[in-house]
């Protein structure tokens, strides 16, 4: 079977494919099998290492307390970068320069400094200009240093989503009289919410992840700085860099796999919901109609409204 896109393998295309498929197997079992028996010869199979993980002590006491503190961080992130992201995002496609200049300088100077260097700076700001205390600042400083950057980066992923759109869906907007705060919020931006939730959970994603560089030079108690005393304790370093990495990795499928979800149930119902905008519904622009139907003048139609 051929498409326009894709033409079906021949004969010799499948088996080709079937010996490359066959040859990666075999060298990621051959990877496994040096990784399992480096670590059994060094001894990090043993029982003993890995029993703490067994028990609610290692459990309640290190892992699980980082985990709620790099969830809270993380989510505090999220609440404060999306809105803000958002925020810059539509103000780089003002029409007005003086907005379009500051959001772009905003977007584009946090987008270029490293997210670590923000959390540091954050870190000695709160220090030397605040009464917050040294248990929180670490939060404080992290939570300021991903909202930072990351807002940045997701200003322009609703700048691209947006400027993905047909331009016909803005004209059709303004042809039936609506105005350009309206056809932004009830146009373009619940379409290019579709685009943009892959690029947007692959960011949400890093916040998750770069909570870590907190725990690393900050000494915020997350989930990754969590294992440290664990494995001062059980003397497992290896073992406890495997199970912390085994959470972080469950923790984003299970984000990833949500956006999936969500992404699915979105176009689902854009399929299903054939809602037609009405007289009742929308501002007519008098000069418009008088434009176009007044006169008996054929102008032309602008791409339809989805």
């Amino acid at each position: 079977m051929t498409s326009v896109l894709y033409d079906a393998p021949g004969p010799r295309a499948k088996r080709r494919n079937v010996l490359f498929s066959v040859v990666f197997f075999v060298l990621l079992a051959l990877l496994l099998w040096w990784i399992w028996q480096t670590m059994d010869d060094k001894g990090q199979l043993r029982w003993a290492l890995w029993e703490p993980f067994t028990q609610s002590a290692a459990w309640t006491t290190y892992l699980l307390p980082g985990l709620a503190d790099t969830l809270k961080a993380a989510a505090l992130a999220m609440v404060i970068a999306l809105p803000l992201g958002a925020f810059f995002g539509i103000a780089r496609l003002s029409d007005h320069r003086w907005v379009r200049g500051t959001a772009g300088t905003v977007v584009e100077f946090f987008r270029a400094i490293p997210v670590l260097l923000l959390m540091l700076f954050a870190n000695e700001f709160y220090v030397r200009s605040t009464d917050i205390s040294s248990e929180q600042r670490p939060m404080y400083a992290v939570v300021t240093g991903l909202v930072l950057y990351n807002a940045s980066v997701l200003a322009e992923i609703v700048r691209a989503g947006i400027l993905s759109l047909p331009r016909g869906q803005t004209e059709a907007a303004m042809a039936v009289g609506l105005r350009k705060g309206q056809t932004m919020t009830n146009v373009l931006l619940p379409q290019a919410v579709t685009a943009m939730l892959p690029a947007i959970v692959s960011q949400l994603v890093v916040i998750v992840k770069d909570t870590a560089l907190g725990g690393a030079m900050l000494g915020f108690t997350e989930l990754l700085n969590s294992r440290q005393p664990l494995a001062a304790v059980y003397a497992n370093v290896i073992p406890s860099f495997i199970v912390v990495a085994a959470m972080y990795i469950v923790l984003n499928f299970l984000l990833t796999s949500f956006a999936s979800w969500l992404e699915a149930r979105l176009r689902r119902s854009k399929k299903s919901t054939g809602a037609v905008l009405g007289e009742d519904t929308v501002e007519v622009n008098p000069a418009a109609v008088r434009g176009t139907y007044g006169t008996g003048e054929n102008t032309g139609g602008g791409g339809g409204l989805t």
